[in-house]
Order: C-alpha cells, then sequence, then structure tokens
C-alpha cells in the first residue's frame, strides 16, 4: 500500500506553520503522516526531515508546500530529491507544481532549487 506523506517546515518556533497544514489537510495528508520542524532549512539536518526520510518506502509519495520548505540550498534539494527517487518515492511541491517523476521535473527542479538559494543569500544578505 502507498502513503501520501507531507513535510512542513517554518524557521522558527514562533513562525505559524498553519497555511502549510491546511494545504496538507485539503490534499488528504492524513494529520500523523505530517512531518513537522520548526527549525532553519540552511541544512538537512532536521529531526522531523530526517524522520521522514526514514519512514517513506517505494510507491509513496511525499509532498511540500514549496521547495523552500523542504531546502534552502541546491545540493541539498538535489540530495534529498536523488534519495527520494532511488527508495522510488514520488516528490511533489504545490507552490511550484513539480512532479520529479519525469526528466523535466527532474530539470526544473534543479532550476527551482537554485532559485531557492539566491533568495536564501539575499535574505542573510539584508539581515547583515
Amino acid at each position: 500500500m502507498t502513503n501520501t506523506y507531507g513535510y512542513v517546515r517554518v524557521s522558527s518556533a514562533d513562525q505559524n506553520e498553519d497555511r502549510q497544514l491546511d494545504a496538507m489537510t485539503a490534499l488528504g495528508v492524513s494529520p500523523e503522516r505530517v512531518f513537522v520542524d520548526k527549525l532553519s532549512g540552511k541544512d538537512k539536518k532536521r529531526p522531523q526531515l530526517l524522520a521522514l526520510m526514514e519512514t517513506v518506502q517505494r510507491g509513496d509519495k511525499v509532498i511540500v508546500e514549496s521547495i523552500s520548505r523542504f531546502a534552502r540550498n541546491t545540493r541539498d534539494l538535489l540530495e534529498l530529491a536523488e534519495q527520494l527517487s532511488a527508495k522510488g518515492v514520488e516528490f511533489v511541491s504545490l507552490k511550484e507544481a513539480l512532479d520529479t517523476t519525469t526528466p523535466t521535473g527532474k530539470f526544473i527542479l534543479t532550476i527551482f532549487g537554485a532559485v531557492s538559494e539566491l533568495e536564501r543569500g539575499y535574505i542573510l544578505q539584508r539581515q547583515a
């Protein structure tokens, strides 16, 4: 049996993840299958992300609200997407309408990853 999982991330404990959770509910993702981190996305060592990656199996699907919620740099995004692909898990990003099961989807994933990384750089520059 295949399962659909959601991954939700906000950058800090005081940020609200309701919008992302609402998107998961609207898609019919069971609340017990939604993994939520309240940490920066600057690296992929997030407890709930790691738990999600351990949980998923061949034929499952992982949904995120946007790529920037999943990874903040291109290298991490591509590594995570490759790990999912190697396990036979589909990756879907709602905002970017992305399907990684096609060559075009994989190409678009790379472009969006680079844009997310650029965006993160701008944010850090403004904070400085």
